[in-house]
C-alpha cells in the first residue's frame, strides 16, 4: 500500500507542477474555474497528505520540501511569459501544507 501511495504522491506532484506552467487558456474550464487560492491550498493538501502517508518517517523533509516545490513553481511560472510568480500563491500553497500537518500530528498524537 505504501508503494502506491508513494506513486501516488509522485505522480500528483508532476501533474501539479504541470498544471502550474500551463498557460492558463489551456487549463480545464470546468475544473479550475473556482478561487486560484482555494486551489493552491487544495492542490498542496493533497500533495502532503500523500507525501506524509507515504514518507511517514521523513515528515520534516516532507513539509519543508513541498514549500520549496511551491516556491519554485512561482520562480518558474515568473519566468514564462504567459504565467507571472506570486508570493500569495506560495502563502496559499504554505496553508494547505500546514493544515495537512497539523491533522497529520493530532492524528498521530491520538494514535
Amino acid at each position: 500500500m505504501r508503494t502506491l501511495v508513494r506513486a501516488a504522491f509522485w505522480l500528483a506532484c508532476i501533474a501539479l507542477g504541470m498544471l502550474s506552467l500551463l498557460p492558463v487558456g489551456q487549463l480545464p474550464p470546468l475544473v479550475f474555474d473556482w478561487w486560484d487560492k482555494a486551489q493552491h491550498a487544495l492542490g498542496f493538501l493533497v500533495l502532503t497528505v500523500f507525501g506524509l502517508f507515504g514518507y511517514s518517517s521523513f515528515e520534516g523533509r516532507i513539509v519543508l520540501g513541498l514549500l520549496g516545490f511551491g516556491a519554485m513553481i512561482e520562480f518558474a511560472q515568473a519566468a514564462t511569459g504567459w504565467r507571472y510568480g506570486d508570493w500569495q500563491d506560495w502563502l496559499a500553497d504554505a496553508v494547505g501544507v500546514a493544515g495537512a500537518y497539523a491533522v497529520w500530528k493530532v492524528v498521530r498524537a491520538v494514535r
